[in-house]
């Protein structure tokens, strides 16, 4: 590894170290429950800014201004997030206590699924894409369920770093959020390059067949 790509690594990585602290002082500003998801927007705001390669730009004034747009937009997928698990554990704890309704345990499993699937992909197509507000969640599903290789890559991505963090837990302050930001934005950007592809093939062999 030359000095170059030495330099490029060390600015990312404590680059992710601050994102991260500006993501848990944020949260705790928001009292936790409304900061929450507009310090996510903006955190994914900023990585994805750096795997697009840009950075020329003041990370606080970032990172606080898509705080401030999104701080509406972020709560309302926050309050969505919120009556969703709401609705699923009870049901789920319901379902559990009945054994009548046990039967129900394998359709519960693939809409907890789909649920989690689609909230992995919200943040990146959020700062990804502009579209109205229940698109992002239409939008977020639908490449959930046709990016299956991205999902797991991201899913395991996920449970390493939970076990990296709970052997080295002083690292929590400084990469809990961040790392997992980047990765899943990283590889969220193969799933819409993919779409996208998809998409301009499909329209230019259907412009083919019109001539």
């Amino acid at each position: 590894m030359n000095w170059e790509n030495f330099s490029t690594l060390a600015y990312k990585i404590m680059t992710l170290a601050y994102i991260n602290l500006l993501w848990i002082l944020f949260s705790i500003v928001g009292l936790g429950i409304l900061g929450l998801f507009p310090a996510t927007t903006a955190m994914y705001a900023i990585t994805r800014k750096l795997i697009i390669g840009e950075t020329n730009f003041n990370i606080f004034s970032v990172f606080w201004g898509n705080f401030k747009k999104d701080f509406l937009k972020a709560n309302g997928f926050g309050l969505i997030t919120a009556i969703t698990v709401y609705i699923l554990y009870f049901d789920f704890m319901f379902v559990v206590q009945k054994n009548d309704f046990q039967f129900l345990l394998p359709i519960f499993l693939f809409i907890l699924i789909a649920f989690l699937a689609t909230l992995i992909f919200l943040f990146p197509v959020y700062t990804h894409f502009n579209l109205r507000f229940y698109q992002y969640i239409r939008q977020s599903f639908f490449i959930a369920i046709t990016s299956p290789i991205e999902l797991v890559l991201i899913s395991a991505s996920a449970i390493v770093i939970y076990f990296l963090l709970t052997l080295f837990p002083g690292a929590i302050p400084l990469f809990s959020g961040s790392i997992f930001a980047y990765i899943s934005t990283f590889l969220s950007f193969r799933a819409f390059e993919r779409i996208e592809k998809k998409k301009k093939t499909q329209f230019l062999k259907s412009t083919n067949e019109l001539r």
